[in-house]
């Protein structure tokens, strides 16, 4: 049997876009068994932003699940926009786990923000002035949440399991973003933290040049959904089967 993931990411909805996704996602329960959202509902972050995409994703054939991105932190009111979504029926993750029940089977979902430190060979180290010790630990942190989360859906009888994060685990899926700012779009933190745990599938957005197609080191499928990359309200991976 196969599982179908539907996921977008980097919608930024706000009042001017209300209604822009919605004719879309009607349509999911005829291509896909989930929709996964990477991050970047918002524009700033605002309750109103958050209640745009409350109403975009409200009742929707198919279960939707979450993390948040940085602009949906711009605000400083994470909880509140966490709040409105769940109350949309949203699942929205934070070093959390989720299991979702599919026509092929049981899909185990661990997400988390992220945060950005870079890449093996190009990294960010916890070494130095407090500030920069805990921009690493930040990072460190939440991919630590990743690995223990996915181990606890290894627990749980799920035929697949999907790493769900904004910022990117690899940098093969940031290939059109410039260089200088690699460290910022994401960690090998999180790559780390999916090879070790094991998944099916990594899902991020953030990276708006970047790439689709990526992988970690230990061959999990890394995928960019970020709008402006795919191109389309979202885009549908196919998990399981032949």
């Amino acid at each position: 049997m196969t599982i179908r993931v539907a996921a977008v990411g980097d919608i930024h909805m706000g009042p001017d876009s209300e209604g822009l996704l919605r004719p879309a996602f009607e349509t999911l329960s005829d291509c896909a068994d989930l929709l996964l959202l990477a991050g970047d509902l918002t524009r700033h972050g605002t309750p109103q932003e958050a209640r745009v995409v409350a109403r975009e994703v409200r009742d929707l054939p198919v279960p939707v699940v979450a993390v948040l991105g940085n602009h949906d932190h711009h605000d400083e009111r994470p909880e509140e926009v966490t709040a409105i979504l769940r109350d949309a029926g949203v699942s929205v993750l934070e070093g959390e786990a989720t299991v979702v029940e599919c026509a092929g089977g049981r899909l185990g979902i661990a997400g988390t923000k992220g945060f950005g430190g870079g890449f093996v060979g190009r990294s960010a180290g916890e070494f130095g002035e407090p500030v920069m010790k805990e921009f690493v630990r930040t990072t460190r942190r939440s991919a630590d949440s990743l690995h223990a989360a996915l181990k606890e859906l290894g627990q749980r009888d799920c035929a697949a399991r999907v790493a769900l994060t904004h910022f990117s685990p690899v940098a093969d899926t940031l290939a059109g973003e410039p260089p200088e700012i690699h460290p910022f779009l994401g960690s090998y933190l999180l790559a780390e933290a999916i090879d070790t745990a094991g998944a099916d599938l990594a899902v991020h957005g953030h990276a708006h040049l970047g790439t689709e197609h990526g992988m970690t080191a230990g061959g999990v499928r890394v995928r960019n959904v970020a709008q402006p990359v795919i191109r389309r309200a979202f885009n549908v991976y196919r998990l399981g089967g032949d």
